[in-house]
């Protein structure tokens, strides 16, 4: 794992069990296709997100500044350069940084257009494409997308809340005890964060080789045509656009499985799954407000639940 003092311990991390899940899914599965967490400040998101690349050895944060130029974004090419000497010199930008890494853009929803539009291209292709005069080139960009955003301060573009894998909603703990430990392991850190992480140091090894093995089953794991058959019912039962959510929600359950120690997709992969998955996606109807959660998904999928119980 890596050795970084002044990260605090994502197995340190108390309560916001969402987010942590929706975070290790994409460890287990690189291209699954990250996650946005929406949800008010002092919630842990950043913290939550430069602890998990932590705890994989030679994986980054790289940040994405809502404040970055498109060419700080995509890269720049000397053009001067290209005509003199007949041959391309590029500079690259923050998305070839983010290759094979963790994107990380927080207020993601005050992006400008042209850097929303570079990061669809990237998250599409896999590949960013630069041109300038005529002059073009190109470098692969593969990257675990999380975004975090405050909803209070405007929503995402629906192409870009599209791409996101998954979405969880996060808010600040409502219990006392949950709270007190929340303050009480901060100031443990901030006082001595060597020393904090070393309490910790035996989580996070568990956690490291847990996220291993699941790699592990998750390439071992063939979904029957009986899961096939519901993730489809549910796509349609859910009135989600194209077939992206279907083919997400299906990856999503197999991660889940592998992270739980199976390689048998179980129901209730399934509807943790659909939570994580369909929530940014369904289209709402009308005076309903507020994120979807689990109990929401429960109840539209109603009778699909009973298919579920039956397949593995």
């Amino acid at each position: 794992m890596n050795i970084t003092p002044d990260v605090f311990p994502f197995s340190a991390i108390v309560g916001q069990d969402a987010m942590k899940k929706g975070l290790l899914l994409n460890l287990v599965d690189p291209r699954l296709g990250g996650v946005l967490i929406r949800g008010e400040k002092g919630t842990a998101k950043s913290t939550a997100v430069r602890a998990l690349a932590d705890l994989m050895p030679g994986l980054h944060v790289v940040n994405l500044p809502v404040s970055a130029t498109e060419d700080r974004v995509v890269g720049t090419l000397d053009i001067e350069h290209a005509i003199r000497e007949g041959e391309k010199r590029f500079e690259p930008g923050l998305l070839a940084a983010a290759h094979g890494h963790i994107l990380y853009v927080d207020e993601i929803n005050l992006l400008d257009d042209t850097i929303v539009d570079a990061l669809l291209d990237a998250a599409a292709m896999g590949v960013n494409t630069v041109e300038r005069e005529g002059v073009s080139y190109s470098h692969p960009s593969r990257f675990i997308l999380i975004g975090t955003m405050n909803p209070e301060e405007g929503d995402l573009r629906p192409q870009l809340l599209d791409r996101f894998a998954l979405s969880v909603e996060v808010g600040g703990e409502r219990e006392v005890e949950t709270r007190m430990e929340v303050v009480k392991r901060r100031l443990a850190f901030d006082a001595n964060p060597e020393a904090f992480r070393r309490q910790y140091a035996r989580e996070q090894t568990e956690l490291y080789h847990r996220i291993l093995s699941a790699r592990e089953r998750l390439a071992r794991i063939e979904p029957a045509d009986q899961l096939l058959e519901w993730t489809a019912k549910v796509g349609i039962r859910l009135e989600v656009d194209g077939h992206r959510a279907d083919i997400t929600l299906m990856k999503t359950a197999m991660a889940l499985a592998a992270l739980e120690g199976r390689t048998c997709v179980l129901a209730d992969d399934m509807v943790e799954a659909a939570s994580l998955v369909m929530p940014h996606r369904m289209r709402r109807r009308p005076f309903e407000d507020g994120a979807y959660g689990t109990e929401t998904i429960k109840e539209r999928l109603g009778d699909l639940l009973l298919e579920a119980a039956n397949v593995c």
